[in-house]
């Protein structure tokens, strides 16, 4: 009899620790995932879709996805709904472009709350380990009046709750090759979008009906007095932006005896105008102040600056056309810098004028030089700013905003845990220089070398932005800099250096959208 009841207290103990790993507690078992009817059963993964739930019994049901609002068409961070016995509930999801299961939960008819993953994970990650129930999120008003709750999370223990998956499948873009980057071909914005632009930009096919630059390109696009194919790409950068609806603004400013300019377009926010999201690339590149051909001699100077920084450009121009369709709280800016290469002339007068103006830029992103990093055997970097003491993170809640989106939402929580070694043990400048396999690193930075230098100090705005290789690449600012030379620094053993690019671009567009849309239902701002 003693035997038995020792076996009967391992079995009841075992059922007690395995019952989170199968997604539910004693408490949950009045639903299960077939109370849930979900329609679609199958979703576009990066793509807003309709999506219709019925119920076989009142429950409640949590979306960690972002989803908008019927009512105000606002764009917001998840929900949690009631919905009862045979009604119908319907509104717009988007949902990772980059996970093929989409995760929802249910709990019982008066529940108001659920355990969260951390943020350095994914849900699948979460729920196969069994997580403990650290923290949860909460149902709360909406705050903009509309139909759907909002969300906020909390410390407190919640009860696991009972998990439902959807079967997920990209779309692409059926005349690529899978080494063109087809995976990355369709979707709310998508990384071979930002490729076919930097191939555009930087066409060196001659033209001789083109007095600027003499190439189907966009040129030559240095900072000068009468430089025509300067003036050239301002012409082209703006009728791209005003084509997109936004209304856009060519800033001219004296720098020195220089005439330089900013390209802004703006996308007025109809709740909070005044309070200012930006998204800025410079567009300028380096002069030919010494100019050499060839990554072997000193010099500087490009004629088409692929990397640096038509690849910025280009994201600003595909993740620009997306979010101007979306209804903004907030008034979204997106920049096209000059003079970034003589000393970031052009961010420093914007952010100079616009301190003396009535509105506050609550954040900003930045797009430098990305597209030679993961995932080619190179960092991804995603730096965060202002920094103060480097031996804590000041800017807490950017920080793991950053991580929600890049382990949750694309799937890199592997990648990000080995980009906190790296960064941890080598430092932001081997980030720049050297070589590393399957690494992101989130960190907050405390050098500043490009645009988003003058908003952490003339506005004291956090910041955040991303880029690959640096000083590691041999040519920075220098003639080689070209699309094909990114591509063969971007080969691997499985995959093309274009396969590589496109995803990469994927990667940065969607991480830099969503983050975006989370800063207009709730910006981030400066603590320091």
């Amino acid at each position: 009899m003693d035997a038995l009841r020792a076996l009967t207290m391992v079995f009841v103990m075992a059922m007690g620790s395995l019952s989170g790993c199968f997604g539910e507690d004693a408490a949950d078992l009045t639903v299960s995932d077939s109370d849930l009817t979900v329609s679609p059963d199958a979703w576009a993964a990066g793509d807003w879709q309709w999506v219709e739930f019925t119920s076989t019994k009142d429950l409640v049901l949590y979306v960690p996805h972002f989803v908008k609002d019927p009512v105000t068409e606002y764009v917001q961070n998840g929900t949690i709904i009631d919905v009862d016995k045979g009604e119908e509930v319907g509104f717009l999801i988007l949902p990772s472009a980059r996970l093929d299961l989409a995760t929802l939960y249910i709990a019982p008819a008066g529940e108001s709350a659920f355990p969260i993953r951390a943020a350095n994970e994914s849900w699948s990650t979460w729920m196969a380990r069994g997580a403990p129930h650290e923290g949860g999120v909460y149902r709360t008003t909406n705050l903009d009046d509309g139909l759907l709750p909002w969300t906020n999370t909390s410390n407190s223990e919640v009860d696991r709750r009972v998990p439902i998956q959807i079967s997920m499948e990209r779309r692409v873009d059926s005349t690529l090759e899978e080494n063109q980057g087809q995976a990355h071909s369709e979707g709310w914005v998508d990384g071979r979008a930002v490729y076919e632009w930097i191939a555009m930009i930087t066409d060196e096919t001659p033209d001789p009906l083109d007095p600027a630059d003499g190439a189907k390109g966009y040129l030559d696009r240095w900072i000068g007095n009468g430089n025509p194919a300067y003036e050239d790409a301002i012409t082209f950068f703006s009728g791209v932006l005003e084509g997109y609806g936004l209304d856009v603004t060519v800033h001219r400013f004296q720098a020195g005896t220089l005439w330089a300019v900013n390209i802004c377009g703006y996308k007025t926010g109809s709740q909070v105008p005044d309070e200012w999201l930006v998204f800025g690339a410079h567009f300028d590149i380096a002069p030919p102040a010494a100019y050499t051909p060839g990554p072997s001699v000193p010099g500087y100077g490009t004629r088409t600056g692929a990397y640096d920084n038509t690849a910025g450009s280009s994201m600003i121009l595909e993740t620009a056309e997306s979010l101007s369709k979306v209804e903004t709280r907030r008034t979204m800016v997106f920049c096209l810098w000059s003079s970034e290469e003589e000393g970031l002339w052009g961010s420093s007068s914007w952010t100079q004028e616009v301190a003396t103006m009535d509105v506050t830029v609550t954040n900003y992103v930045n797009l430098d030089m990305m597209g030679i990093n993961w995932p080619g055997d190179w960092v991804l970097s995603c730096y965060i700013g202002p920094e103060v003491d480097p031996d804590v993170i000041d800017q807490k809640e950017m920080y793991e905003l950053a991580e929600w989106v890049g382990a949750g939402q694309l799937g890199l929580e592997y990648e990000i845990e080995r980009g906190w070694a790296a960064w941890s043990e080598d430092g932001e400048a081997a980030m720049w220089t050297d070589q590393y396999t399957d690494t992101v690193a989130i960190y907050e930075s405390p050098t500043a070398r490009s645009d988003h230098e003058p908003f952490q100090e003339n506005l004291g705005t956090i910041t955040m932005g991303w880029n690959g290789v640096v000083d590691g690449y041999p040519c920075y600012h220098r003639d080689c800099d070209r699309l094909s030379q990114m591509e063969s620094y971007m080969e691997t053993n499985n995959a093309t250096g274009e396969q590589n690019l496109v995803e990469s671009f994927d990667v940065v567009a969607w991480w830099a959208t969503m983050t975006f849309l989370s800063l207009d239902q709730k910006p981030v701002l400066n603590v320091i």
